[in-house]
């Protein structure tokens, strides 16, 4: 008798097994756990240094296994109210209030050996004699999967899900060779992916080494014989000014649609709600919405409005925006000069310029950010130097997104055992991230 798959619907091969997330999760305590009660792991526990907390700006929903970079820290005598929430190398963690859906992988070679997750989040530590941790996080971030698992949630105004449901999710595991060489073959394209992401990285800092070298140094060309004066930023040169955001240009806040709208089909336009969906430069479409009324157009500046607040993306083409993002329309000023002012004025997440953190921002926050303005020719002349950028960072974009395509078409076909690769001659990692 043929077993069709529980989500994809496709028959699954006999030799692959049919089971749930309880049935796969390793047999020592604590290994399928929810994070920390919100008030044992608020922002008054907060450290300058210790252990991370992973929160959601960690998590993506576009197949990326972890973000490094943008964590708070508790104490590490802090930390040992949290042991059973301590997530390691090959541990699973799952968003689960908010933007559900998401999931990470905790890398071999992350920056840190151990972290603690979140009160929004879930940990699975999967038992390696069964599952390969890298194959369960492809898994579970394709996304037929992402979309069952957005369809189990419970609540209205913050949709969510629980440890019940996260523990009786369907996991069909072919043998444990089988789940590597498909990681073998998945990882191909995404040391690709990655290769297009460093030249992007490259590309940003450049970018932004140009734009403090004029704007914040003061360095740009004529500098010399222009003497400096007084400002509410500081000493800045003569004939400059400090410009609210408002008069550089103008800003639409988002507003979430109902949930009812959304899906996976690419129905509508791109949504996107918050800092979820970020990619390194332009955000990822995977969930769009045939409902919206506040919009970005192509080339808008996203910033994100809720914790972390200042995250920078960029549109690139209409797109709905959700209550956690705001988008930049330049008009006085090149788009060019607003970028790149926006994104050294919060250089910190969730940090001002005056150094006041926040939760959130309201419109009359953003309109009213505080930029060092050069006047139209110098912004002008410096848009001349970093639009080339910029095109360029648009092309390897694209080719990212071509690869994630084929990747992601790839990805369905093996995780469902349509393509059969038990005899495929591949070279496999030796331990599985």
């Amino acid at each position: 008798m043929t077993v069709l798959h529980p989500v994809f619907g496709t028959p699954v091969p006999d030799e692959w097994e049919v089971s749930t997330v309880d049935d796969i999760k390793s047999p020592e305590k604590s290994s399928c756990v929810a994070g920390p009660f919100g008030s044992n792991i608020s922002s008054k526990f907060f450290v300058a240094d210790g252990v991370p907390v992973i929160r959601g700006s960690n998590l993506t929903d576009d197949l990326t296994q972890f973000v490094g970079e943008h964590f708070v820290f508790v104490s590490t005598d802090q930390a040992q109210s949290y042991v059973a929430q301590h997530v390691v190398a090959g541990d699973l963690v799952f968003t689960c209030w908010g933007t559900i859906g998401q999931v990470g992988l905790i890398p071999r070679d992350g920056p840190y050996s151990a972290y603690i997750i979140s009160n929004k989040q879930l940990k699975l530590r999967p038992d390696p004699l069964v599952a390969d941790s890298a194959f369960l996080f492809h898994y579970f971030a394709s996304p037929k999967m992402v979309e069952y698992i957005r369809n189990r949630a419970i609540g209205s105004a913050v949709p969510g899900i629980n440890l019940g449901i996260l523990k009786g999710l369907p996991v069909v595991l072919p043998p444990l060779a089988i789940q590597r060489k498909i990681v073998a073959v998945l990882s191909t394209y995404e040391d690709l992916i990655e290769n297009n992401n460093r030249r992007i990285k490259v590309l940003e800092e450049i970018a932004q080494r140009i734009y403090r070298e004029w704007f914040v140094d003061f360095r740009y060309p004529g500098h010399e014989d222009v003497p400096m004066v007084d400002s509410e930023l500081g000493p800045i040169p003569q004939g400059w000014e400090v410009a609210p955001l408002a008069s550089l240009a103008s800003v639409v806040m988002g507003q979430s649609p109902p949930s009812s709208a959304y899906n996976m089909d690419r129905g509508g336009l791109p949504f996107h709600q918050g800092v979820g969906s970020y990619g390194l430069h332009f955000p990822v479409h995977t969930v769009y919405s045939t409902v919206g009324n506040r919009f970005a157009e192509d080339g808008d500046v996203l910033v994100s409005v809720r914790a972390p607040v200042g995250r920078i993306n960029v549109a690139d083409r209409k797109m709905i925006l959700g209550r956690g993002l705001a988008g930049v329309r330049a008009n006085v000023a090149p788009s060019t000069f607003v970028l790149e002012a926006l994104q050294y004025f919060f250089r910190e997440e969730d940090v001002l310029g005056n150094g006041a953190i926040f939760k959130s921002v309201t419109r009359r926050d953003v309109e009213g950010l505080p930029l060092v303005w050069p006047g139209t020719s110098l912004a002008t002349e410096f848009s001349h130097h970093v639009a080339p950028m910029r095109n360029a960072l648009k092309l390897f974009t694209t080719e990212v997104t071509n690869l994630r395509m084929t990747r992601d078409l790839l990805l369905m076909r093996l995780i469902s055992g349509e393509i059969d690769i038990t005899d495929l001659d591949i070279a496999m990692p030796e331990v599985a991230a």
